[in-house]
């Protein structure tokens, strides 16, 4: 854990709500983290009255003025190149230029992944970041990686995925070795195409710097048989949509019910302590704040529609992150990741036939 006090970069004007989900969630925030202070990036006409309205908000929150902002319209290349005057920019910067130990912001995913790869680069070892959140699951939570970040992706980014996600469990979940699995079509060996069959190959060799698991199928992701499902972006942002969706359509269910007869809103009135209990477990917003993996800098990105809970949830997450030193331990994991692989390609090289006359 790192010690001393951690300084966060919100994005303030990002968001459908902002800036008032935005100073709300710092607010929330600020009780559960009484050792965090926040710049918070913006239009200080529109943020200082509603910090001033607060008590107790504005000693450990900085108003920096921004006088441009990233729109959801905007395009990645566009806010990287036309936005450099914006709350999101200028946030992801202090970042990188260590006044700001994380950014967290709830506007434009795209532009937030183009302007943080751009300013703050990739991490020592990896190559592709990864879009990672939690899900829950009927034994708890799992992460979930990569959520859209990259739409194909080759063995080494999926071995990468795994020891990612692998850190990012033992920083927010308090994991000594979390279970890890790829997503497959099946759970047998011989399943799935040649990339994720090379990952896995990998990923099992002794030396792998994750408790592989093996491979899980999609609806293993609910039950909690692993910690962690690593997967493409293409794959793993179609899971999470279907799930979801599935989600908002049974309780969608469960509410047409209760309103079908007197009977059943009779029912309704015995049963809405253990409903208030269930929507408390799958409420979206405990599990807002996902996170940039890879990137030489901790970026966090909020649900753009999310309520003041849901940031500071997001909030949540980049303290705990800072605090673990996740950078750190990410490198080391990569390291020894690099090593597997070396050492599996030198002993796959060691059965080739040699060539040359006889």
């Amino acid at each position: 854990m790192s010690a001393g006090k951690v300084v966060l970069a919100l994005d303030g004007m990002g968001g459908d709500h902002a800036p008032d989900v935005v100073v709300d969630g710092a607010d929330i925030a600020r009780e559960r983290y009484p050792g965090t202070t926040y710049l918070l990036f913006g239009d200080p006409a529109r943020l200082k009255p509603l910090v001033d309205r607060r008590k107790g908000l504005a000693p450990v929150l900085e108003i920096v003025p921004a006088e441009d902002a990233v729109t959801a319209d905007d395009k990645p290349s566009f806010a990287v190149r036309r936005r450099r005057k914006s709350s999101m920019w200028l946030a992801v910067q202090a970042a990188v230029e260590g006044r700001a130990d994380s950014v967290v912001s709830a506007g434009n995913t795209g532009a937030l992944l183009a302007i943080s790869m751009f300013s703050m680069r990739m991490l020592e070892g990896a190559h592709r970041p990864a879009l990672a959140s939690f899900l829950p699951t009927s034994r708890g939570e799992v992460v979930m990686l990569d959520l859209g970040a990259n739409v194909e992706c080759d063995a080494e980014n999926l071995a990468e995925f795994a020891v990612m996600g692998s850190v990012f469990a033992q920083a927010l979940q308090g994991l000594d070795k979390p279970k890890v699995g790829l997503l497959n079509v099946g759970s047998e060996e011989l399943k799935g195409h040649d990339e994720v069959r090379q990952a896995a190959a990998w990923l099992r060799r002794d030396g792998s710097p994750v408790d592989f698991y093996g491979f899980v199928e999609g609806n293993d992701i609910g039950t909690g048989v692993v910690d962690v499902v690593a997967t493409d972006g293409f794959t793993g942002n179609v899971a999470l949509k279907a799930i979801e969706g599935t989600a908002k359509l049974y309780s969608s269910f469960v509410r047409d019910t209760f309103r079908t007869s007197t009977f059943a809103k009779i029912g309704y009135l015995f049963a809405a302590g253990a409903l208030k209990k269930f929507q408390k477990r799958v409420d979206p917003r405990r599990y807002n704040g996902g996170v940039f993996l890879g990137l030489d800098g901790v970026c966090v990105k909020s649900h753009g529609g999310t309520d003041a809970l849901g940031f500071a949830y997001a909030i949540g997450v980049a303290n705990d992150l800072v605090r673990y030193e996740y950078k750190n331990k990410l490198v080391e994991g990569l390291t020894k990741l690099r090593q597997t692989i070396s050492a599996a390609e030198s002993s796959s090289s060691e059965l080739q036939p040699s060539g040359g006359a006889e």
